[in-house]
């Protein structure tokens, strides 16, 4: 059963100026990060501006990133919803275009019980496709708790958790929780390397977007135990990600990937554009980094 480790990218999802998916900017960005060393992908999360994406675009972008990694590195697909229904009808879409496991976020605004979040993923990774849970309470408003996780994790086909509380405490408990049987990856830049030091297996990054050999270095470091070499990439990566969540995710970092030539800035409502002197402040953080010239 494929089990994900390491540093993934919850990558963007280019637009063009018209509002419509960009394939040949996401070609271009997955080349990028394979080409970086990033560890695998995941195509439509919450980074990826799933939340406006029509279910026909939603599975175009995942076809998309398939085919460009063409096996080069594992590609997860963002399914989850707040519908169980929708949630199953996605992962069946996902299995049968390739994706090597699904994303399934905690149901969103309706405030499932853990008795509900519990039906609901079983639901899903009885489907067949391998399931990595996605804890994001700052935008699901509730949270998994690690007994519920605990309840999941036997699951054979529940294989892993995006832990994005930031919630070190929460992350503890959910890796004593679960065990062994299925992978913990980090879903907040900030909190990565201290997530790995206490036992997780990687991240799930929006930083990497713009520098996938940083994450995939700190997560190597950190997984090894060498503390010397991971503290600096930490503080890198924590600089970045000041810049990535300066606004609204993900429009700081698709500015400056439109600087770094790789697929253009533009988001769908009712996200903006950033403000100049954000981006001012962007194109600086970039040069003080080294990844612009």
């Amino acid at each position: 059963m494929f089990r994900p480790t390491g540093a993934y990218t919850a990558i963007v999802t280019p637009m063009t100026a018209e509002g419509h998916v960009d394939e040949a900017g996401l070609r271009r960005l997955v080349d990028f990060q394979i080409e970086g060393r990033i560890d695998g992908l995941v195509a439509v999360g919450t980074t990826g501006e799933s939340a406006t994406l029509s279910k026909e675009e939603h599975l175009r972008v995942v076809q998309v990133v398939i085919e460009q990694a063409a096996g080069r590195v594992p590609v997860i697909a963002g399914v989850g919803s707040n519908d169980t229904r929708v949630t199953l009808a996605m992962t069946r879409a996902a299995l049968e275009l390739g994706a090597d496991a699904g994303l399934v976020v905690v149901p969103y605004y309706n405030k499932p019980s853990q008795e509900g979040m519990f039906r609901h993923f079983s639901a899903v990774a009885d489907v067949g496709l391998p399931v990595m849970l996605y804890n994001v309470p700052g935008r699901t408003v509730v949270s998994i708790s690690a007994q519920t996780v605990g309840r999941l994790a036997p699951h054979p086909n529940i294989v892993a958790i995006k832990e994005a509380s930031a919630n070190m405490s929460l992350g503890t408990a959910i890796l004593e929780a679960a065990g062994d049987h299925i992978t913990h990856l980090s879903g907040d830049d900030f909190t990565t390397f201290p997530y790995v030091a206490i036992g997780g297996h990687g991240c799930v990054s929006v930083v990497s977007n713009i520098a996938p050999g940083l994450m995939h270095d700190l997560v190597d470091a950190a997984s090894k135990g060498d503390l010397e070499k991971a503290r600096p990439l930490h503080q890198k990566a924590t600089r970045l990600a000041r810049l990535c969540f300066s606004d609204s995710n993900p429009a700081p970092t698709k500015h400056m990937l439109s600087l770094m030539g790789i697929c253009g800035a533009d988001l769908r409502l009712p996200l903006a554009p950033i403000e100049p002197e954000l981006a001012a402040k962007l194109e600086q953080g970039l040069r003080e980094e080294g990844l612009l010239s």
